[in-house]
């Protein structure tokens, strides 16, 4: 079943955060992970919520994207974010077949 890693983060340092982009892209994509969502234009349509920069990655499994968030490769990438941002995360199992018809 397909994981998905949801963030909005807000940078303090854009220049750094281009760095942090390119470290970041080469791990995802050793994983196995891959962009579905990289900044864009963004319509808060109900609540108070309001996003600053929200990317969404998509894994083949949970497993595969916890080994990612947690793997050497990527810990450079996220202390320099840690750094230079405020960062809200999460990882969620998608869901493993078609929702049936007025299921959400």
């Amino acid at each position: 079943m397909a994981a998905y890693v949801i963030v909005n983060v807000a940078t303090t340092d854009p220049t750094q955060y281009e760095t942090y982009k390119e470290l970041a892209q080469r791990t995802v994509a050793q994983y196995g992970g891959r962009y579905l969502v990289r900044g864009g234009t963004m319509n808060v349509l109900e609540g108070s919520w309001q996003p600053t920069r929200i990317v969404v990655l998509t894994f083949e499994s949970l497993e595969r994207a916890l080994e990612w968030w947690n793997s050497p490769e990527y810990a450079p990438a996220r202390a320099l974010r840690q750094q230079i941002s405020e960062t809200d995360l999460i990882i969620v199992d998608g869901y493993a077949g078609a929702l049936p018809p007025g299921n959400t």
